[in-house]
């Protein structure tokens, strides 16, 4: 099973579910495209959108668990 942690990249985790996408629209990252945000580890996102990253990571973690199932 894949583990995120503050260290994954965004990118990286698109390319494992797709559809974690709308879980960074939540925090206000909508340009996924753009190079810069593809290559930002979950912790640099988070920084950027004043979100916290642990809680991300728990969200990114349930979500991928539950569509691996």
């Amino acid at each position: 099973m894949v583990q995120i942690t503050k260290d994954t990249i965004v990118g990286d985790i698109l390319d494992i579910d797709a559809t974690t996408a709308p879980i960074f629209f939540e925090i206000g990252m909508h340009c996924l495209g753009c190079p810069a945000s593809r290559g930002e580890t979950i912790e640099q996102a988070c920084m950027v959108h004043g979100v916290d990253p642990d809680e991300l990571v728990g969200k990114l973690n349930a979500h991928i668990a539950a569509n691996q199932a």
